[in-house]
């Protein structure tokens, strides 16, 4: 994907839980207790609406088919097995069929795949783009799938099961002995104890698998991801592969040079599945995909998919959850990945500073350090893996996010990801089933309670938001607003915090300000992360930022580009600038130079 010319904004949604108007809340509770979502809610007004925040993508999480516990035997599927299914409604992250998408968010089971074509249509009228996830490391421990093109088996459907490892395998065995389900804690039952038929502390699996999380164990672990099977990308036992590897200078060359590295090669059999796949939901009308997990597959398949995604959709949108900082520009260079998660450098550091333990002074080495891939570090302050900002164990205060949020979605060219909710402060309150609490679930069926006052049974006006809700939907759709429609944040970054903690008194360590700016826009955005005080003093400009701005001696005025109410004079003399400006608690400026 070349450089976009204007920021992008991902809006994450967990697409069971969207539209789901149904308040019961009870845990572990059904379809019939609880309610879920369908693709159908999210009609064109809910569309229209989720554009207007300052969206330009939206990320459906939780399409392709999973296991889930329902009966859905009446369309062909089979049934799941609560003892290796991770609450009721399913992990999203164990999929079962990937050539169709979850019953669940069908009206009509049987025309599942057709609502969601019709979705992904609705989702491109409003000028939106549709990704879904992919997940190469693992699928659920009975996948079966129903809607397989011609020609394509099913994983392992040809596999030596005789042997723990064969090139073309695409399952890891454990030879002659039988999967044993994990030994659950004394607290856990499948369904919270709800008698089942098939919840008797056994799964037919012979020979057993290795498990997603890579555990060799006939009987892995309550804490493994027990509730998937790894794939086999020809990585054998001993770790060594048993592929044709990337000729050195790889790193430098084009995405369509890697395309044709790999015709004509002989490739691992799951290299082959997991194209096949990408490229049949390409063909689809999906824009992109979210790679789960993807440091735990070889940089080589994905060289070897993804330049065939690009091949086929030069635009694909590609994002790759990696966390491993050496790791990033592999899988970028090689990889050919588009964006990766900003994880363990930027919102790690975020988090610490929202929770009073860490300084902004981090920030800027931070910076420094990825300035190289910048572009391509994807910022975040919510997704289902973390904990909601206005849970107890993040902030407790959805306002504590707001300057994080700021300097999160301007600081860089990259990406901007907010997950639903987010926007008007949802907790992630109440204990669903499985998992914990601070994380809206994404394992049970749920009604997500701030999201659903906006929503508003249907009409998505917002209308039973509370005051502070409304106020801080409101910040979140003029930040994100003007990150799509600024120059200045695809153009230069200079930070000043370093310069004005040597130079400026009163400017302390719970503050951040930097300059963005392009031909055309100059900002100066300044943030302050204590929610006790204001900060007051006296911003220092550098003297190369003044030359490079080309900014004579004088007084210039500035105007905050969020509210449009604050003005501040930028002074300049002798070549140096200075504003006086007093940022509120948990206040941000955008401050706009007017030339």
């Amino acid at each position: 994907m070349d450089q976009p010319e204007k920021k992008i904004v991902v809006y994450q949604v967990f697409t069971r839980l969207f539209g789901n108007t149904n308040t019961s809340n009870i845990p572990w509770g059904t379809i019939e207790d609880n309610g879920v979502g369908k693709f159908n809610d999210f009609t064109d007004q809910a569309l229209e609406e989720i554009r207007a925040l300052g969206v330009t993508h939206i990320w459906y999480t939780g399409v392709p088919h999973h296991a889930v516990i329902r009966d859905y035997t009446a369309y062909g599927i089979s049934d799941d097995d609560p003892d290796v299914v991770k609450g009721r409604a399913g992990s999203p992250y164990a999929v079962k069929d990937y050539y169709n998408v979850n019953p669940d968010l069908a009206v009509d089971p049987a025309k599942r795949l057709d609502e969601f074509r019709a979705l992904l249509e609705r989702t491109h009228r409003h000028g939106l783009k549709a990704i879904i996830d992919i997940v190469p490391n693992h699928v659920a421990r009975h996948y079966k799938s129903l809607s397989n093109p011609p020609g394509t088996e099913d994983f392992g459907a040809s596999d030596d099961v005789t042997v723990e490892y064969a090139r073309n395998n695409n399952f890891y065995y454990i030879p002659g002995q039988p999967f044993r389900v994990p030994q659950f804690p004394d607290w856990y039952k499948p369904l919270g104890g709800e008698p089942h038929p098939m919840a008797d502390g056994k799964f037919e699996e012979f020979p057993a698998k290795w498990t997603g999380n890579g555990s060799r164990l006939v009987q892995p672990d309550f804490n493994d991801w027990y509730e998937t099977v790894k794939i086999n990308y020809g990585i054998r036992p001993d770790g060594t592969k048993d592929f044709d590897t990337l000729p050195a200078g790889f790193e430098q060359m084009s995405v369509s040079d890697h395309y044709q590295f790999w015709q004509g090669k002989d490739v691992p059999d799951s290299w082959k599945k997991f194209r096949d796949i990408a490229l049949y939901w390409v063909s689809f009308g999906v824009d992109g995909f979210r790679f789960d997990m993807a440091e735990m597959v070889p940089v080589e398949f994905w060289s070897y998919m993804n330049s065939a995604i690009k091949d086929a959709n030069p635009d694909a949108f590609l994002l790759a959850e990696v966390y491993n900082p050496s790791l990033y520009r592999d899988y970028l260079h090689l990889g050919k990945m588009d964006y990766l998660y900003d994880k363990v450098e930027l919102y790690d550091t975020l988090k610490n500073i929202i929770q009073g333990h860490g300084s902004a002074d981090h920030i800027a080495g931070i910076q420094a350090g990825l300035a190289d891939i910048e572009h391509h570090m994807l910022h975040f302050l919510e997704n289902h893996d973390e904990q909601r900002l206005p849970s107890p164990a993040f902030a407790g205060n959805a306002l504590k996010g707001k300057p994080a949020m700021t300097l999160s979605a301007t600081i860089s060219t990259a990406p901007t990801m907010i997950y639903f909710g987010q926007e008007v402060g949802e907790p992630g309150e109440g204990n669903a089933g499985f998992g914990s609490e601070t994380r809206t679930t994404i394992f049970d069926y749920w009604g997500v309670p701030a999201h659903q006052r906006w929503m508003n049974n249907g009409k998505f006006d917002g209308g039973l938001l509370t005051a502070e809700e409304s106020a801080l939907r409101d910040f979140y759709k003029r930040l994100l607003n003007f990150t799509i429609n600024s120059s200045a944040l695809m153009g230069e970054y200079q930070e000043l915090h370093s310069y004005n903690r040597a130079n400026s008194p009163g400017y302390y360590e719970k503050g951040y300000a930097f300059a963005r700016w392009s031909e055309d826009e100059h900002l100066l955005i300044l943030v302050n992360f204590k929610d006790w005080v204001a900060d007051e003093y006296e911003l220092k400009i550098p003297s190369d930022l003044i030359t490079e701005w080309q900014l004579a001696d004088g007084k210039y005025q500035l105007t905050d580009q969020l509210y449009q109410e604050k003005k501040y004079e930028l002074i300049v003399t002798g070549g140096l600038g200075k504003v006086k400006v007093a940022v509120e608690p948990l206040e941000s400026l955008i401050l706009k130079l007017e030339k």
